[in-house]
């Protein structure tokens, strides 16, 4: 087996692997935990449950915070405060979160000049009177029992440091809408019940998150120079010993992009935000207290590796086409023969998801038949991406603000 052979197996043979780790993770997870939880947690009720503060990071959020904020104050749980920040927003994002302060007297309301949203969750975090701190968007919507299902892991084990949620993807006008909404199942939520099962969770969503008061504190809440505080913020809290939960019945409606522009913009970010906290953090994580982190950092080693084989496979495809390398024609073959396969394993991959998932949101067996581009489209997104974000993490000067912009946002789903 030439090189080029043994470059075209690698690439078929790390996304097919990792599919059944995936699949066989997140199985066990449901029958093992998922679907024997059925009853609301009793914390909903309770007056003596934690005091739970929820942040509400907001930059030019002007069209959405309204219903934002309408929604946190119909959660099922009793003992919450909600705070949201004004991060130099250039909209009038922070007259209407005043007017809703007026409306709501509970709502307690900070203005700041912009410094990015971690600079903002640390601000709120300075505010807060919550033993446990909530995170979740200036766009998003929570479901009304999110809280409760996350505070129960932080009551029944004291090493929970963080509990992700279950995003869901609102925007479902385009088929970049509706392939995501498979994604955000089957990639994102699959892998992260997969991921707890062996330990180490690669990043909460920042778009819904819970953290243990204490903490936060320790690590010294959110590095403001990291372009995706959600993926630092992981790893710190990791590294320290803390566990990070997944708990799917705690969902919230997100916005996401639907044009390849914007969807480009933030997977580029993503990306770099990922590089980052492998480079910032490497070093802590390869020693041998941190041994339960080695298969996280490996896994997103060869993930790197597998980035860069597939340009180097498409970059001399096109080449043979011009030149006809000899050894080029078994690789090909070897991929040919091979794709069929893989295909069968992102179909399961996709289908188990569903399965799981239909339970949370009903309307996702709409989106199934998109699923199916999604090897032909989002792999390329996401190795283009990878491979573009790692230099740019490597040259980044550290201590650089992280601050952002306004996302691009597709058409809002509604049933």
């Amino acid at each position: 087996m030439n090189a080029m052979e043994l470059l075209a197996l690698f690439t078929i043979g790390y996304p097919s692997l990792m599919a059944t780790v995936w699949i066989c993770g997140g199985l066990y997870y449901f029958f093992h935990w998922e679907r024997k939880q059925t009853e609301k947690p009793a914390s909903a009720s309770d007056p003596n449950a934690p005091r739970v503060s929820i942040l509400v990071p907001c930059h030019n959020e002007g069209k959405n915070i309204d219903e934002t904020i309408h929604h946190l104050f119909c959660q099922n749980y009793l003992n919450l405060e909600i705070i949201a920040i004004n991060d130099g927003s250039h909209d009038d994002t922070g007259d209407r979160l005043d007017t809703l302060a007026r409306q709501y007297p509970a709502l307690k309301v900070l203005h700041q000049v912009n410094q990015g949203k971690a600079s903002a969750m640390n601000n709120g975090l300075i505010h807060a009177s919550g033993e446990i701190i909530v995170g979740i968007d200036g766009d998003a919507v929570l479901d009304y029992d999110a809280v409760c299902w996350m505070v129960e892991h932080f009551l029944y084990s004291p090493r929970v440091g963080s509990v992700t949620g279950n995003p869901r993807v609102r925007t479902r006008s385009t088929v970049i809408g509706k392939i995501q909404t498979g994604e955000f199942s089957s990639i994102i939520g699959l892998i992260k019940r997969a991921q707890r099962i062996y330990g180490m969770v690669f990043t909460i969503s920042g778009v819904i998150c819970a953290f243990r008061r204490s903490a936060l504190e320790q690590i010294g809440g959110w590095s403001t120079d990291m372009i995706t505080e959600d993926i630092d913020v992981s790893w710190k809290l990791q590294l320290k010993g803390w566990q990070v939960r997944y708990e799917p019945h705690a969902m919230c409606w997100v916005l996401m992009p639907e044009t390849l522009r914007g969807l480009f913009r933030q997977r580029l970010r993503w990306a770099q935000g990922g590089a980052e906290a492998f480079l910032r953090h490497f070093g802590e994580a390869i020693r041998w207290r941190n041994r339960r982190f080695w298969l996280l950092l490996a896994e997103y080693i060869i993930s790197i590796v597998w980035c860069y084989s597939m340009l180097t496979l498409i970059i001399l495809g096109l080449f043979d086409l011009a030149l006809a390398f000899p050894s080029w024609d078994a690789a090909a073959a070897l991929l040919s023969s091979s794709a069929g396969f893989l295909m069968f394993l992102c179909l399961l991959q996709f289908s188990v998801s569903f399965f799981i998932d239909s339970r949370y949101d009903y309307d996702m067996a709409n989106c199934l038949f998109w699923c199916i581009w999604y090897p032909f489209f989002y792999w390329i997104l996401n190795m283009l991406t990878a491979v573009i974000a790692f230099p740019k993490a490597v040259i980044r000067r550290r201590g650089q603000l992280a601050t952002w912009s306004s996302p691009d946002r597709g058409e809002v789903f509604r049933e």
